[in-house]
């Protein structure tokens, strides 16, 4: 009996390793042009309103939202809410820790993060590149420092909405994804889809 268990067992997870690594083309090339186009954006915006290499409209938790969104976008993670909700979130806690506590950065940097996972937790929000953003906070460059709460709204919030909108014109392309890909934002965002497409 155990030996049957560990065969099926083994079965299974050759199954589960050659359907994770089969080589879908057409997804691969969605995923990477919408990756390219949503940090093309905002690496374009970067270049025109900063010069230098302190990147503001650049920061790193958008590579890691990247991913997700356009490579990911079944993921619970991948969706809407958790997209905005968690950058916005975590920027608001970690722009509010680094106020109470600049000079601290031992303590600053992980109550930042763990306050921004247990707020998204809260709000059902959880998108793990968040923590990231409230670590940006606490740790990025002087001009980041310096934008105090416009953190939240320039570059996170437009940052954030960029990637969103260029999920979804890119991740629904084609009729194999769709994006939002969850319940709710799913039918209400292809409901809309549906009568614009009728007028």
């Amino acid at each position: 009996m155990p030996v049957q268990k560990i065969k099926r067992g083994y079965r299974k997870t050759r199954y589960i390793l050659y359907k994770e690594t089969l080589v879908d083309y057409k997804e691969h090339f969605w995923s990477f042009l919408g990756s390219f186009v949503g940090i093309g954006i905002l690496a374009y915006i970067q270049s025109i309103h900063f010069s230098g290499n302190d990147a503001v409209y650049l920061i790193g938790s958008f590579g890691a939202s990247s991913v997700l969104v356009y490579g990911i976008i079944q993921s619970p993670f991948s969706q809407p809410r958790n997209l905005v909700g968690g950058h916005l979130v975590s920027a608001f806690i970690g722009v509010t820790v680094h106020k109470f506590t600049p000079d601290i950065i031992w303590i600053a940097a992980p109550l930042a993060v763990s306050l921004a996972i247990i707020l998204m937790q809260i709000t059902k929000t959880l998108h793990p590149p968040g923590g990231a953003t409230a670590l940006i906070a606490v740790i990025g460059s002087d001009k980041i420092k310096d934008l105090g709460y416009m953190y939240v709204l320039s570059p996170v919030l437009i940052g954030v909405l960029i990637l969103l909108f260029t999920a979804l014109i890119f991740n629904n392309m084609t009729s194999s994804r769709t994006y939002p890909s969850h319940s709710t934002y799913h039918k209400h965002y292809h409901k809309i889809k549906k009568r614009l497409g009728k007028k």
